[in-house]
């Protein structure tokens, strides 16, 4: 993908404002305008570093065709620049100047305009502009766009004030995020997706002289400025101008404290006065007013002194300056308090109004202004997925979610608001950080303490830019494969589920939540209440999904042992938020038929809450009130008194408070459930220390990505991989070996790392720092011939490595039947085909879920289970070349075909390709000794059982697998996959006796 690629965003699109059409707007004193593009042939086509216009596409049809057509109406000169286009993703061309010239100078003009041949099409079209930095393709984007709604030429002016930094996309991350204007290094267009169509325009050129009034503006260095009570706040107002010239004429800056919650005399010093900026000013100088808050001794809230700002000679800012004293002397502010106090304190000071606010949450990038924060006394922001700070770094993020907490201050009692992200596997929206495998794989590894550790370490990471809520782990039961989830699942088996929720001690820290306020620990989210990962396919009503946000129909017992298994072993660990599912819930028998869980009061306030004890608060998945039958003001009213205490609801932030308000005062919802859910809220944010230090502790940074961390990601990805097949002895390899690696995943960072990888569905690609696992076995190994396809000769290699599998996906976008299935692409099965018909080979499957081998099996030497092991492919080279020996086993049943889903453990029919548990290894040494080795383990296992000793059951029960899989080989069949399967829940159920005698049957059914 070219780098001047326009990726186009609905949320930026929609705030661009509208330019002016050519008409009478150009002085008669304005310079002549400087031509860009006249096209007629003196800009060439030819891509970078040399001068000129090329196209760029998402795929090979994407781009544009381009001529230089004569036509007799060209609005200039005889030529226009015509062509034609058909997008599916995004397309367009860019006009880039010469990378070994300077760049050009536009801060003496206007704008830019151009003729454009009018479609009437009613479709967008975004112009950029690139400012600043190294060259055209390393430089700072700046956009706008316009609506092709007209017939026939039109010259179309563009002020440079309209363009707007783009906020989705900078291929250097953001250079000063100013609109200079004195390096330019060309401009880009995107054209419309959707339906194939032409275009022509012609003239591209600088107009108009340099307004002031449009390239200086006045601002001030925070839009807030709190300050204790009886000090000063020192406002600092600069003057900038585009291009960062001197300015031409005096810029004059009224000043005057008036209004807001202060009292004038009493509360503060009014100040009223003048600032001027002589001509010649230089751009980015300050001055500062200075307001002085008055001291009393009564404990108060928060009380606002807005500085009104007349400016003439300049753009205004945005929005008057206020200066807020602090809110003091009150309880809930004393931290030495215990926090039922505190919260006591602070709700009965609260207005419906700032009750309803700290019960919303909205999406960052949908607030209108970041004003509306203490307008609506929101209690929460997030970022979903994708949602990032340009640039994407940790300072950036700890800047943006500052600036949203300053906002917080000016509200009456300063509630600091509490920022949540999906940090699923890893500080995964963060470019650079460590990205460890998904829970699928963690599921494979058995071992609790990578799942502790891979908890701590995300923790640390998010923390360090300022995030104090993870909403994560995913507790769901993942029963069909078919299902785009399967991978946030730790397995099919409750037992594995719970086994792996020490990830919640990693995130949070000790059960008490005393932990919370370290600056290496995040409020951990329990996902998704409850069942989500039982729908059943075909069952989902949303859009194009086929089994995600579907129904669950299971009988009350299935539901206890199941799915709510791991809920409550969540709420022992003292998790503090827990998330509903989307999905709906139908418990055969009751009559009831399927409940929307964000509707189902009975096992949210009944069974969670209640029976369950769970003391933190509820939040609401992505929109997903709105899934409720009903209109909105019942959504609302419905899913509240079902339990929940905060609502999701991104772009929905200011309905969704009135209609609450509404709903309250009208007595539909009670008082007493809209303290119980502020309450519920409020604790956790006092647990966190919000209160005290609601700003970023940064001191952790230098940690994100860093060596010891990604240690941490690299053994989890090691202990991951699970050895399905190794016949011969092919793996481990040997460093003598000359390897011949292809398939698709072997040299893809983005593939390997999955979905909810920097943004919400993942991409393929080089999307973030890492190792794949290609460079890993480069550093591993010795030879290794790489070649994707397969096409490179393959004499003259000892073993070929075949890394295959899926390309990244979530939720229902994953779901088999909607534009995906198990199935090997079609270049993956030819790669393995030809590898593994010239040579002995190991196939690795990179993937969210097991893959149908088919009639491959056998041509196939050696098979290995990779999951999706995040950045580090260093752990997959680690066990490939025996540095650590295979140890995985599947976290779910690997089946046969298609049509035995669903398929899982303690079915009574049950015939996979590979059953649950199953792992082979690499060590050195497998136990032998037959049946009577397994007598003497069966009477070790029950010694331990009765003894309760879990270290010393499972290595019994270990020990018996290794020797029962040694003799099942690859003659797995239905009468010895049962009991081996059934051995594994056992042993994570602490019967280890029971284990022992299952193995044994395996064994003896084979």
């Amino acid at each position: 993908m070219r780098r001047t690629a326009l990726l186009v965003s609905a949320t930026l699109l929609t705030g661009l404002l509208p330019f002016a059409v050519a008409g009478p707007a150009s002085g008669a004193d304005d310079p002549a305008p400087v031509p860009v593009d006249n096209f007629e042939g003196e800009i060439p086509f030819a891509n970078p570093p040399a001068e000129g216009i090329f196209t760029w596409g998402s795929d090979t049809d994407d781009p544009p065709t381009l001529e230089l057509a004569a036509r007799g109406d060209a609005p200039q000169g005889e030529k226009v620049l015509s062509g034609t286009y058909d997008i599916s993703g995004y397309g367009g061309f860019t006009h880039d100047f010469a990378f070994d010239k300077p760049a050009h100078d536009w801060s003496a003009r206007k704008g830019i305009r151009f003729w454009w041949d009018g479609r009437n099409n009613g479709k967008k079209v975004n112009f950029e502009l690139k400012d600043g930095g190294a060259n055209g393709e390393a430089s700072e984007l700046w956009t706008t766009s316009f609506t092709d709604d007209w017939t026939g030429w039109k010259q179309l002016e563009i002020p440079f004030t309209d363009f707007t930094y783009r906020t989705d996309y900078q291929p250097v991350g953001g250079i000063d995020q100013v609109l200079g204007l004195t390096e330019m290094w060309g401009y880009a267009l995107t054209l419309p997706v959707g339906g194939a169509d032409q275009f022509a325009m012609d003239g591209v050129e600088l107009y108009g002289k340099a307004d002031q009034a449009l390239r200086a503006n006045v601002v001030t260095d925070a839009a807030v400025y709190p300050v204790e009570e009886g000090r000063s706040a020192a406002v600092k107002i600069t003057v900038a101008t585009t291009g960062s010239a001197p300015i031409d004429e005096p810029v004059i800056v009224a000043y005057e404290t008036a209004g807001g919650t202060g009292e004038s005399g009493k509360d503060y010093t009014p100040v009223k006065g003048e600032l001027t900026f002589p001509a010649g000013t230089a751009s980015g100088t300050s001055r500062t007013v200075t307001v002085a808050t008055l001291r009393d001794k009564a404990g108060e809230n928060a009380e606002t002194v807005p500085l009104k700002l007349t400016v003439t000679g300049a753009k205004a800012p945005a929005e008057n300056p206020q200066v807020v004293i602090d809110a003091h002397g009150l309880p809930y502010l004393d931290a030495k308090l215990p926090v039922k106090k505190r919260v006591a304190d602070l709700l009965s000071r609260m207005s419906l109004a700032e009750k309803a606010g700290q019960m919303t949450q909205a999406e960052r990038g949908a607030l209108t202004t970041p004003g509306d924060i203490a307008a609506y006394d929101l209690g929460s922001l997030l970022s979903g997925g994708g949602s990032t700070p340009t640039p994407n770094t940790p300072e950036a993020w700890a800047k943006m979610i500052d600036g949203f907490q300053l906002r917080a201050q000016a509200t009456r009692f300063q509630i600091p608001l509490i920022y949540g992200v999906d940090a699923v596997h890893g500080h995964n929206n963060l470019v650079g950080a460590t990205i460890m495998p998904h829970n699928i794989g963690i599921g494979a590894t058995r071992d609790p303490q990578v799942a502790y550790e891979a908890g701590k370490v995300t923790a640390a990471e998010v923390r360090a830019t300022g995030i104090p809520w993870d909403f994560a782990p995913c507790l769901c039961v993942t029963r069909d494969e078919r299902w785009g989830r399967t991978y946030e699942s730790f397995g099919e088996d409750p037992a594995l589920v719970e086994s792996m929720e020490t990830v919640i001690q990693g995130l949070q820290g000790a059960p008490s939540g005393k932990d919370l306020k370290r600056n290496d620990k995040v409020l951990a989210t329990a996902k998704h209440f409850v069942a989500d990962g039982g729908t059943e396919y075909g069952s989902s009503t949303t859009g194009t999904y086929t089994i995600d946000q579907g129904i669950t129909k299971v009988t009350r017992q299935e539901l206890e042992a199941v799915h709510l298994a791991p809920y409550q072993d969540a709420v022992d660990r003292g998790v503090g938020t827990v998330m509903p599912s989307y999905s709906s819930l139908d418990i055969l028998g009751d009559s009831e038929g399927p409940v929307k869980m964000h509707a189902d009061a009975a096992m949210i306030n009944g069974v969670l809450k209640d029976r369950m004890g769970f003391d933190g608060f509820v939040i609401s998945d992505w929109q997903a009130i709105d899934q409720i039958p009903g209109d909105y003001a019942s959504d609302v009213r419905t899913s509240i008194n079902a339990g929940l205490d905060m609502i999701m609801v991104p772009y929905a932030y200011k309905d969704f408070h009135k209609t609450l308000t509404d709903e309250v005062t009208a007595g539909r919802i009670s008082g007493k459930r809209i303290d119980d859910a502020v309450s519920r809220i409020l604790t956790q944010k006092f647990k966190l220390g919000l209160f005290e230090k609601p700003y970023a502790d940064t001191s952790g940074a230098s940690a994100i990505g860093s060596a010891k961390h990604r240690a941490v990601a690299r053994e989890a990805a090691a202990e991951s991989q699970v050895l399905l097949k190794n016949a011969g002895g092919v793996l481990p390899l040997k460093k003598s070996q000359k390897v011949y690696v292809a398939g698709s995943n072997a040299d893809d960072i983005g593939n390997q790392a999955g979905g909810w990888t920097i943004t919400w569905q993942g991409s393929s690609g080089k999307i973030t720092d890492g190792t794949t696992i290609l460079e890993g076995m480069r550093k591993a190994g010795s030879a290794v011939t790489y070649s994707k396809d397969a096409s490179a000769p393959t004499d003259g290699h000892d073993v070929g490595v075949v890394v295959v599998g899926e390309t990244p996906y979530a939720e229902g976008v994953g779901d088999v039947g909607n534009g995906n299935d198990l199935a090997f692409s079609a270049a993956d099965r030819a790669a393995v085909d030809k590898v593994c018909g010239a040579m002995k080979c190991a196939v690795l499957i990179v993937s969210g879920r097991p893959q149908l081998v088919g009639d491959q099996l056998g041509d196939i030497d050696a098979l290995v289970a990779s999951w999706l092991p995040g950045t580090e492919g260093d752990g997959v080279a680690d066990v490939l070349y025996g540095k650590r020996a295979f140890t995985g086993q599947l976290p779910l049943t690997w089946p046969r075909s298609e049509a035995q889903l669903p398929i899982n453990v303690g079915d009574s029919s049950y015939d996979p390709q590979f059953p649950y548990g199953w792992g082979l290894t690499t060590l050195t040494s497998v136990p032998g000794g037959g049946t009577s080795a397994l007598k003497a383990l069966a009477v070790a296992a029950a010694l331990a059982e009765k003894a309760g000793s879990e270290t010393a059951g499972r290595a019994i029960v270990t020990k018996a697998r290794l020797l029962v899989q040694q003799k099942m080989g690859q003659t797995i069949t239905a009468a010895s996959a049962k009991p081996f399967a059934d051995a594994d829940h056992l042993l994570l159920t602490g019967r280890y006796g029971q284990a022992v005698a299952k193995l044994t049957a395996a064994y003896r059914a084979v």
